[in-house]
């Protein structure tokens, strides 16, 4: 059944952590694109577009969960870090260079190559693991991170089952992904992709998930959404946060 603007409602239940959530075909999609993803202006523009956006919010909810000096440069100092569908560590490095001692995990090798490069560039000491996320026996996190990645898994109530067994005890989650509306049909499908700020056959619409329908599945696998924000287009502003969450929205969860 679908609402008015779109999304559908989906009832959802706790699936076993030990599924298979990688699809081989996004994992090679993606992996083509590793040599790129560190060029702004590459295949990976968009995403570096987004990075101050999704970097504003993941501090404010740092310094909200932690209670922080909310001008310190290393809020995540003495804590440790999981990015789940990493890509070349984009934002690993950003969470390192908070203080976090960071371990990305990616579905394709060769994004995981590329990250290890870079990372070793820039002189920073980031964990990096290819593979299922359930299978890595990696242990559980403070910060949790999963960014544009949850509407390209196979099978997201176990996805997120993972994601939570991986959450320590008071730790935090933020996410984010399009939403499933018409807007995100039309904009970040169909002419983001038409006129090349995102590879063709990166996004598919359907598997698109809205905020209300996340929120549900988070509360299935023991978590609670304490903020969402969207993530929204304006000339004027370019990408920005906002409360309009028709495209984008990111979240932040803890264990309830």
């Amino acid at each position: 059944m679908s609402d008015a603007t779109g999304q559908s409602e989906t009832k959802t239940s706790a699936k076993p952590i030990g599924a298979t959530t990688i699809r081989p075909e996004e994992a090679a999609h993606f992996g083509r694109l590793a040599a790129e993803w560190w060029d702004p202006n590459g295949s990976s523009a968009m995403l570096h577009k987004l990075g101050p956006v999704r970097l504003g919010f993941i501090r404010e909810a740092i310094d909200l969960h932690w209670g922080g000096d909310i001008d310190g440069y290393q809020p995540l100092a003495g804590k440790t870090a999981l990015d789940v569908g990493c890509g070349a560590g984009l934002l690993c490095e950003p969470l390192a260079r908070l203080g976090a001692q960071v371990t990305g995990v990616d579905a394709a090798a060769e994004n995981v190559a590329a990250a290890r490069t870079h990372a070793e560039g820039s002189g920073l000491a980031i964990d990096y693991r290819h593979g299922e996320l359930a299978a890595l026996g990696l242990g559980q996190f403070d910060l949790v991170t999963c960014l544009e990645v949850i509407e390209h898994v196979a099978d997201k109530p176990a996805f997120l089952a993972q994601l939570a067994a991986h959450l320590a005890p008071g730790g935090l989650m933020i996410l984010s992904t399009p939403n499933r509306t018409a807007q995100s049909r039309l904009l970040l499908v169909g002419a983001a992709e038409a006129v090349g700020m995102v590879p063709k056959g990166t996004h598919h619409w359907d598997d698109f998930i809205g905020p209300e329908e996340l929120s549900a599945m988070l509360v299935d696998v023991g978590l609670a959404v304490t903020e969402t924000r969207g993530i929204a287009f304006s000339v004027a502003k370019g990408l920005h946060l906002s409360a309009d969450q028709s495209l984008n929205y990111i979240l932040s969860a803890r264990r309830d």
